[in-house]
């Protein structure tokens, strides 16, 4: 059980202001990489293969992250963390081969992990329990509007030479700037757990990592390949980068609702109509690509989709606290880079064998499977109580 808390406007401020110019950056260089490889020639499985890279980054090095706050401060490693992203994105047209991106890909993950696991443990802890869920879905927003931005900038300046590039790196520059500004006062105290993996930590929540990896395998199928969707679909390439920004646009405009649906019903509610109302969604998607009603029903599916995410990150806040909360963030990076690397790998293979209908379809059945999960649990639960 958490202490009471009051909201830290400044940390809040700093630490959504950070994150955003992360995930401008990061929502920009994740389909741009996967545009290029596209347009030599490379196969949607390899693509998926090369994207999964972040993920198992992400997912080697979460466990190390709550140790490394305690040791050196959650703001000094953040700080670290974002000068290595910056050098990294750069090194993508220093070193220009498939084969350098792997690798790349790889320490990336490990970089970004530590920026977006640290940023959650601040919103969660910083965002007060009265509002909770309202500020929680005020960073989802903030969060999702950014990387929409990323690949609307791919529209406008194109995937050619150095400039996406160097104009990735200067923002995540920017984006040291409000780290800065950060009081690092998550200090341990005597009742604080001490720092976990996610074997640890699993059993206590283990529906909360059952929906972010859900989540996880929406998220990275298609951050890597509904561009390449929408062009295996008749869309140009500009087209098809704006059906992504669609995609998360739906998070930026529309996850307040359900913050506000989480502070006032149970959270489990909430997560299986989201569920449901995503899989829906993503089952009538390629029955309207040829029409326009395909961009309200991809808006539709980013809100409920992200918006699972929203809640359960929520709860966590509201059921941990001090290193405990670290852990849970960082279980929850471990189970986004699991399902992350599910995700690259299985949009690629669904696309392969079952044409391009098959990445919306098997995400599709994904959350049909976790929508039902979760009825099972929340059934079980009141037969217990």
């Amino acid at each position: 059980m958490t202490e009471t808390r009051h909201m830290s406007p400044r940390n809040l401020i700093a630490a959504c202001s950070a994150i955003s110019v992360f995930g401008l950056a990061f929502g920009m260089t994740y389909p741009l990489l996967s545009l290029i490889l596209e347009s030599r020639g490379v196969s949607e499985k390899m693509i998926g293969i090369n994207s999964a890279m972040m993920p198992i980054g992400i997912l080697l090095f979460s466990s190390v992250i709550p140790a490394a706050s305690a040791r050196f401060g959650s703001r000094n490693l953040a700080i670290c963390a974002a000068m290595a992203t910056c050098i990294l994105v750069v090194a993508y047209k220093v070193f220009d081969t498939l084969e350098a991106w792997f690798v790349l890909r790889l320490l990336q993950g490990m970089s970004i992990s530590t920026l977006f696991v640290l940023s959650e443990t601040w919103i969660v802890r910083f965002a007060g329990n009265a509002h909770r869920g309202k500020v929680v879905a005020l960073y989802g927003s903030i969060l999702s509007a950014s990387f929409g931005a990323g690949p609307a900038m791919i529209s406008w300046i194109g995937i050619d030479g150095w400039a996406p590039f160097l104009l990735g790196s200067l923002i995540l520059l920017a984006g040291v700037f409000p780290l800065l500004l950060i009081r690092d006062d998550c200090a341990r105290t005597g009742e604080d757990r001490a720092a976990s993996g996610i074997f640890s930590f699993a059993p206590r929540a283990p529906m909360l990592l059952a929906c972010v990896l859900a989540f996880a395998i929406l998220d990275a199928a298609t951050l890597s390949l509904l561009p390449v969707y929408g062009v295996r679909n008749g869309m140009g390439i500009s087209t098809a980068a704006l059906l992504l920004t669609a995609l998360i646009l739906g998070n930026s405009i529309l996850q307040f609702p359900i913050g506000w649906l989480a502070d006032r019903f149970p959270h489990r509610t909430v997560l299986i109509c989201c569920a449901f109302l995503t899989a829906m969604m993503l089952g009538i998607l390629p029955w309207v690509m040829a029409t326009p009603w395909k961009w309200p029903v991809v808006l539709i599916a980013g809100t409920t989709g992200y918006g699972i995410y929203t809640v359960s990150l929520t709860s966590l806040g509201s059921r941990f606290d001090g290193q405990e909360l670290i852990n849970g963030t960082s279980a929850f990076a471990a189970m986004w880079g699991t399902g992350a690397l599910i995700g690259s790998i299985s949009g690629g293979w669904s696309m392969t064998v079952f044409g391009p209908h098959g990445l919306p379809l098997h995400i599709m059945a994904v959350y049909l499977v976790l929508a039902t999960g979760l009825m099972f649990r929340s059934v079980r639960l009141s037969k217990v109580s």
